[in-house]
This record gives C-alpha cells, structure tokens and sequence, in this order.
C-alpha cells in the first residue's frame, strides 16, 4: 500500500458514494491513483490482475461515453477498471473461476485500490451488478481468460449525499453484523470474543467493516491456533444460482466480498506488525449449513 494515513483511518472512513460533484478530477491525484493502481498485480491468491483508470478532463464529458452504470451513481468523475487472469487465459468456466481463486482475488484487490482513492480524498462506489460488462470490458481490453466482474465509481463526494442516498437506508448500509456472527473459536457455534482475539482483534474489526454487496456481510472466520480460516456463507436466494443474477450473467459477488474481509484483515495486520501469508488449508470443519463454503487461510506466526 502507498497511503500516507493509517489503514485503520480510512477503512472507517470510507463508504459507498453514489452522488458526486460535477467536476473532473484534478491532474496531479489523476497521476497518482493511476500510479498507484499499477502497482497493484496479483491478489493474495496467485491471480494476476491490473488496473486503470477512466477519467474525464474538465470539459470533456466524452471520455466516459458508453461506461454506463444504469443510474446508480451520478455524475461519477471517472470509474476504476480492473481485470483478473484466470486459469492461465484458458477459457473462463464458472469452474475456473471457482478454483483459481480469481474472484477473491479482484475483490481484495479492487478494495485496495479504493482504499488508496480514499487516501487521496476521492469517493468510490463497488459497482457489481449495476455496470454495463461489455463497455467496462472493452475499455480495459479485456483478453482471453479475463474478468471483470465489478468496477468501482471516483470522484469528489456530494455535499449532503450521503444522507440522500436512498440505496444505502435500504440496504442498512451503517449496520454490521455482530462479532458473535462473523468470528468463531476453534469451531462453528463458538463465538470468539474480542478480548480473546489477542493482537488480531482490529483486524477482526476492521473485516467486520468491510463492505459487501447489498450489505450481506458473507465472511465467516474461525480462528485455530494460529490460522485464521475465512468462509463464505451465502444469502440463500441470494447471489450465485439465483434466477436474476443468472439472467443478467453477473459475477458470484459473494465471493468478491470475501476478497474485501480479507483485504481489510491482511491490511490491518501488517500495519500491526502481524506476519503471515494466505494459503488454501482447509481444516474440514463442519460446516454450518449447505451454504457455507471454505475460501482460504490465513497462516500468522505462532503466539
């Protein structure tokens, strides 16, 4: 990361801006997010993924025509664009996609790079489902083997938006779950307590405040010894398999927003002083129900 202020500062910071300024971004923060948008290359699962930025000049509306977002954002200065390689740019199969890790992936890295925006005072948007995918595609060059499955709206925040933003009161979007739902202690049903955590408990924190599509918070995480193992416990009826998102083709945005928990954990724990490194360990653990899955591993250093 390339921010000047604390993780812990702008993740709090941070939330989902869907009215803007009618202004075009200034020169020199153009340069730098796009500077810092290229260091961004691999998720923390192996996939390659790259990022750039679209932005109007002042002046010149033309520079985003055909990068629509179906009305949910207004006035958007420009949008970050990104693409992850799956599979070696073999075709893309939902099953590829599933086992490269690909979406977690462009999730933890997508939120990165909204996270140094942030640092450099922008607004930003997770676009999921509400972006035109051809138009995103074409415009980044989307190669064989390529997704782009969310893209994310900048620009400079609306005075008095957020609180006229009626997607976000319908969404609930300032509430989140309690720890006693997201975080567990050597088993499902055993809530870990935040005095319990030790050094990891801000990083909990922080990933309970991570952002998730329509607010669903899907992370699940059960700490064992030293490995923190992350899940992903779907909506029912919500997401992969439902009727609309299979009609509009769009990504498993689930597992997208378990790439954010983890951004926010990895992040916070490294700014701590916490090593470790991701890894796919599945401890087979029983599951909760059929809609929980296990994702990745988070090995720290033993206590």
């Amino acid at each position: 990361m390339l921010t000047s202020r604390l993780i812990t500062e702008l993740i709090p910071q941070r939330y989902s801006v869907r009215r803007y300024q009618n202004a075009a971004l200034a020169i020199e923060t153009q340069i730098e997010l796009r500077d810092r948008l290229g260091a961004i290359r691999r998720g923390p699962l192996g996939a390659p993924v790259r990022f750039q930025l679209a932005a109007a000049s002042a002046g010149d509306a033309q520079a985003l025509r055909g990068l629509g977002a179906y009305g949910f954002v207004h006035h958007p200065s420009g949008f970050i664009i990104g693409a992850a390689q799956v599979n070696g740019g073999a075709a893309a199969t939902e099953e590829a996609i599933a086992r490269s890790g690909a979406l977690e992936d462009y999730g933890y890295a997508l939120e990165q790079a909204i996270l140094e925006a942030t640092d450099l005072g922008l607004g930003t948007c997770w676009l999921g489902g509400s972006f035109t995918q051809s138009s995103f595609g074409k415009r980044i060059d989307k190669a064989a083997g390529e997704i782009v499955p969310a893209v994310c709206s900048v620009g400079y925040a609306e005075a008095g938006g957020r609180a006229r933003d009626l997607i976000r009161r319908q969404a609930h979007a300032d509430q989140r779950l309690p720890w006693e739902s997201l975080f567990f202690d050597g088993e499902f049903g055993r809530a870990l307590r935040a005095e319990a955590a030790g050094k990891y408990a801000e990083a909990l924190e922080m990933t309970r405040l991570a952002p998730s599509a329509s607010n669903k918070q899907p992370w699940r995480v059960v700490r064992m010894g030293s490995q923190w193992h992350f899940y992903c416990q779907r909506t029912a009826g919500y997401g992969k398999g439902s009727l609309i998102f299979v009609l509009l083709n769009l990504a498993d945005l689930q597992r997208l927003d378990i790439g954010i928990a983890m951004c926010h954990f990895e992040l916070t724990a490294r700014e701590r002083g916490l090593s470790g490194r991701w890894r796919r360990s599945d401890p087979g653990l029983p599951p909760v129900d059929r809609h929980t899955v296990y994702i990745a591993t988070w090995q720290g250093e033993s206590e």
